[in-house]
């Protein structure tokens, strides 16, 4: 994974791995004379803190490390400074789990590794009994976000509320706020929380404000003296709590352009700036939080294991108005088995959004996720179909029904795979679109054969060429026998249909198994 990352760096740049020892990597990295050490993921943290101190660097005092680590540690530290934390405590035993449970009164609970990011082997427990059942299951068998075997987890009391992140960049010990996103999660039949979604806070709302003063308060008890944080909060009936910091740039692969859209700054220019270059970073902190667009990702969530031989959501996303980017984990070979999705790194790929209207934002998100609930095969596709083919004969005496119908709707295009005798509507072969000139009253799809053959990603370009022939005004007529070889079926040709801005019409009685949509 962190391979692939490297990839994605358009610059040129030199690696170096750490020694088996850390003493031989404090001594190569010494030779390098380097102007700072920062951690560019959670993993990276540890070191960076242990290099910097010992290199006399500018960095965040070493004895806090444990609290800007461990997630017990940071609600300890809490604690201790009198800020409001979550009750939890580490064990390596289901009695050690049950006796907690039972001396704090708890309902519901959550477990989590103490060293961990990504969500991974987080589990929300409604009692007791899925307490035990979800602790067995990790104690026996569960690796943290980084592949190290975890035998002791930190149970917590649960807190419900509205998840955020605020990220702060730090110069001084004078925290300043680059960006607030507030998410969403899901949880699993398993119990397991996954990432939905999370949207941009452009202006707060109540009990938001309360929330930037109390991470301030956070950044303070950890003792961050430089750089960023990404923390996560929640706010519910008694106010702002920590879920965890994390004491790095937030994750999710932004790019510069992307957050530049939003707030006008990219977080590796903030982090820099409070270490280089303290005048800005004062300069900044004295502007009022300000947002020049609204940002928002999609995360997908695979629903079960999954052999995927193509990821059709890259030709669709990007035809909406806030869409930024679409970045699908990479399929090998035409065929690549993505498990279903139970934490951040289990997911098959997300979709950036951002537009100075937040009412695209919001639509373009909802039906992302509608895409992903009713028509997945959209999002990843097995390239399976559900159907075998007919013959010509049958084909047409399915199709010669409507051609009636849809003839009183104007002048018109049939795209067919087989040749209709009888009507002077224009006919063409799907090969031979490109060959016409102009838009249409109507355009018929009746595509069964050449859809039946062409791999899943085809048949959505190919559908986008022919349903962008209809002029405003106009209909689009889609029967059974080409919609159930789309991937996902009907629910995917209208996924599809809504991506061009085509509304789905109230089907009129009479006419079954036929998708009727139009152009506003």
């Amino acid at each position: 994974m962190v391979e692939n990352e490297y990839k994605r760096i358009k610059y040129d740049f030199d690696i170096i791995s750490e020694k088996d020892s850390y003493e031989e990597t404090l001594a190569m990295v010494k030779e390098l004379d380097p102007l700072l050490v920062l951690p560019g993921n959670e993993k990276g943290v540890i070191l960076a803190t242990k290099l910097s101190h010992d290199l006399g660097l500018l960095g965040n005092p070493i004895e806090n490390l444990d609290a800007m680590t461990l997630k017990d540690e940071m609600h300890k530290r809490l604690k201790e400074c009198g800020i409001r934390y979550i009750r939890g405590k580490v064990v390596d035993s289901i009695d050690d789990a049950i006796e907690f449970y039972d001396n704090e009164n708890l309902k519901e609970v959550v477990i989590k590794p103490t060293y961990s990011a990504g969500s991974a082997s987080v589990r929300i427990c409604e009692n007791k009994e899925e307490m035990i059942e979800s602790l067995q299951e990790l104690l026996n068998h569960s690796v943290n976000y980084y592949g190290d075997n975890e035998i002791r987890f930190l149970i917590q009391e649960r807190i419900k509320g509205d998840e955020y992140i605020v990220n702060t960049v730090s110069c001084e010990g004078i925290h300043n706020v680059t960006l607030i996103w507030k998410y969403s999660k899901v949880k699993t039949n398993e119990g397991a929380i996954v990432y939905d979604s999370s949207e941009t806070v452009n202006e707060l709302s109540i009990g938001e404000a309360e929330m930037v003063e109390y991470a301030y308060d956070v950044a303070d008890a950890i003792g961050i003296q430089y750089g960023p944080v990404h923390g996560k909060y929640m706010i519910d009936e008694n106010g702002p709590v920590l879920i965890e910091v994390n004491c790095r740039p937030c994750g999710a692969s932004m790019e510069a352009e992307f957050l530049n859209r939003i707030s006008g700054q990219h977080e590796t220019d903030s982090i820099l700036d409070s270490y280089l270059k303290p005048e800005l970073f004062m300069a900044n902190y004295r502007r009022p939080y300000r947002l020049y667009a609204h940002g928002a990702l999609k995360l997908f969530i695979v629903p079960n294991d999954i052999i995927a031989k193509s990821s059709p959501m890259d030709n669709i996303s990007f035809r909406f108005k806030s869409h930024y980017k679409t970045s699908m984990a990479e399929i090998i070979d035409n065929s690549t088995l993505f498990p279903k999705t139970e934490d951040l790194h289990t997911s098959c790929g997300l979709v950036y959004l951002v537009h100075e209207d937040l009412n695209e934002v919001q639509d373009n998100l909802n039906f992302l996720r509608d895409i992903e609930k009713r028509a997945f095969s959209l999002v990843l596709s097995e390239n399976k179909k559900e159907t075998d083919t007919k013959d010509d004969e049958t084909y047409l005496n399915e199709i010669k029904p409507f051609i009636d119908f849809v003839g009183k709707y104007g002048t018109g295009f049939i795209i067919t795979d087989q040749f209709i005798d009888d009507t002077d509507i224009l006919q063409s072969k799907p090969e031979d679109i490109g060959k016409l000139n102009g838009e249409f009253d109507f355009v018929l799809i009746n595509l069964n054969k050449s859809y039946f053959v062409e791999s899943d990603e085809n048949i959505i370009k190919l559908s986008f060429e022919g349903l962008s022939r209809v002029k405003s005004g106009g209909y689009v007529f889609i029967p059974k026998n080409t919609f159930e070889q789309i991937p996902s079926g009907r629910n995917g040709m209208e996924s599809i249909i809504q991506t061009l801005g085509l509304k789905i019409e109230v089907p009129p009685y009479g006419i079954r198994d036929m998708i009727l949509a139009r152009r506003t």
